[in-house]
């Protein structure tokens, strides 16, 4: 049987609707209501209500009677524990990763880019009683802190611009908000192929982030060795640099990036 005319763009309209839904969750609040997502995506409560209804019946979210309030199910989270232990990136930096964790005996982490944020994709941590551990998959602003800041200053300058534009929201005491001299270090981090951080996106947290490139030169994450501030003094910086950027090389290769 032929297709209708326009059946064809209106199953992409309402596929693409399904999954705006699905991704409020992974950058807002981990349990939402119809009304809340309904507002942030400019759809009727009634479609936004079928959508979930028809998510749950397939356990991609569950509702809460109580506050009838939905968030991600266990199909959702099957389908990104997969997600995440296919994906090459991972794959490619976790033998690095955990070598240069045995180094420094600091953590060491993988972000990828998602979007306008980037979301921890694996860590290995560090052997010390007191460390720094983060959160896997949950989303974070590009513009604060070095493994986000590694990623952002090799992105195109429209990308900067929207980030900034976006606006620069205060993490803790040490965020930079302003605009020039977020520009100014995203420079710097071209110029040398590092980024460090001291509590600008985590109280107390320092680190040193260094970019990933894929096949085709883009940047498609950052690694980085990260821990107690105090523990991040200028020694300890110069000593991780070369190890960072050379462990950073080593995975972006592995990716098929060919460096200049």
């Amino acid at each position: 049987m032929a297709e209708a005319p326009g059946a064809s763009v209106v199953g992409t309209e309402a596929a693409s609707r399904v999954a705006d839904v699905l991704l409020m969750f992974t950058r807002g609040p981990t349990a939402m209501g119809v009304t809340e997502i309904a507002r942030e995506l400019g759809l009727s409560k009634a479609v936004v209500h079928r959508i979930l209804q028809s998510l749950s019946t397939r356990s991609l979210v569950r509702a809460d009677p109580s506050t009838r309030e939905y968030r991600l199910g266990p199909g959702a989270i099957a389908l990104g524990a997969r997600a995440m232990r296919d994906f090459d990136l991972r794959q490619a930096a976790q033998p690095t990763l955990r070598r240069m964790r045995d180094i420094t005996t600091e953590t060491t982490t993988l972000s990828a880019r998602l979007q306008d944020s980037r979301i921890y994709l694996d860590q290995f941590e560090s052997p010390q009683e007191i460390k720094m551990t983060v959160e896997l998959g949950r989303p974070y602003p590009l513009y604060a802190g070095a493994s986000s800041r590694a990623i952002l200053a090799f992105l195109s300058d429209e990308t900067v611009d929207r980030i900034i534009q976006m606006g620069l929201d205060r993490l803790t005491p040490e965020t930079i908000r302003n605009p020039r001299e977020l520009r100014r270090r995203l420079a710097e981090t071209r110029a040398s192929g590092y980024a460090i951080s001291r509590g600008e996106r985590q109280p107390a947290a320092g680190s040193v982030a260094a970019p990933v490139f894929d096949i085709d030169g883009g940047v498609v994450g950052s690694i980085s060795v990260c821990g107690p501030v105090d523990r991040f003094d200028d020694a300890a910086v110069a000593r991780y640099l070369p190890i960072v950027r050379s462990a950073a090389r080593e995975i972006s290769r592995a990716l098929g990036w060919d460096e200049p």
